[in-house]
């Protein structure tokens, strides 16, 4: 079993910052994880992709979050981490954790909560 623990969500003003952070655990080890990324579903709307990290560091962003958000990885803990700065109203939503595996296995976590009040 795989288990993806995030947190870091909670409440905020508009124009501040959250870190999120999603370890992986189980039976995966250190060098098994390709992609790593962070996706959010708002109430009512499809779940979209965030970020997302390649085990070298290359990184692809939602193009309506480039510069404010920042995802990043630790390798040796099996982590990645969201950097959101100036949130706004309308990144409020559950954000999803998700690692690919080299061999091809999607993993998902429960979700942590953001809710950006104006």
């Amino acid at each position: 079993q795989v288990q993806l623990v995030e947190s870091g969500g909670g409440l905020v003003q508009a124009g501040g910052s959250l870190r999120l952070s999603c370890a992986a655990s189980g039976s995966i080890g250190i060098y098994s994880i390709n992609f790593m990324g962070w996706y959010r579903q708002a109430p009512g709307k499809q779940r979209e992709l965030v970020a997302e990290i390649t085990r070298g560091g290359s990184t692809k962003y939602a193009d309506s979050l480039k510069g404010r958000f920042t995802i990043s990885r630790d390798n040796a803990k099996n982590t990645v981490y969201l950097q959101m700065n100036s949130l706004k109203p309308e990144d409020t939503a559950v954000y999803y954790c998700k690692i690919l595996s080299y061999s091809g296995v999607h993993y998902w976590g429960q979700g942590t909560q953001v809710t950006v009040s104006s």
